[in-house]
């Protein structure tokens, strides 16, 4: 008869424990980080051979959740980003931080992966511009002003 109370107990507590542990989880899934970008995109323009190649990607959490970015990888070592260190609270901004190495004369398309615990968990950033050397003339330059001088 003792057992047959504490079975009975026993019963109502693992219930009402499993109970509690499905709302847990239902209300859980409810709260959720998003992030949104200013722009997905930087656009470097033509810039001179050691300029600062430091640009931001500016971002807010939009969701309900903390967000928490944890990898920001780039598409080669020319391009180094930063991601922040501290989770991004529902509502507030934050930076992902990218510099280019600007010592290498040519067209610049590189992506940043981010990935992070958003409703979107992976992201694609992009780069984009023209690193030219101004000590150094093209082709053209060259032929048109041949010509001109003669």
């Amino acid at each position: 008869m003792f057992t047959r109370i504490k079975m009975k107990k026993m019963k109502k507590i693992v219930s009402i424990l499993l109970i509690g542990l499905f709302s847990l989880s239902i209300n859980a899934q409810d709260k959720i980080a998003k992030i949104e970008f200013e722009s997905e995109t930087i656009d470097y323009g033509t810039i001179n051979k050691g300029a600062d190649g430091v640009r931001v990607f500016k971002f807010k959490n939009t969701g309900s959740a903390p967000l928490i970015i944890t990898r920001v990888k780039s598409s080669c070592g020319c391009t180094v980003p930063k991601k922040p260190d501290e989770p991004v609270l529902p509502g507030m901004t934050g930076e992902i931080e990218v510099k280019y190495d600007t010592n290498r004369v040519m067209p610049i398309r590189k992506t940043i992966t981010v990935t992070s615990n958003a409703e979107t968990p992976t992201i694609a950033l992009k780069i984009k511009g023209l690193v030219v050397d101004p000590n150094k003339t093209s082709v053209l330059e060259k032929k048109n002003k041949s010509l001109i001088e003669q």
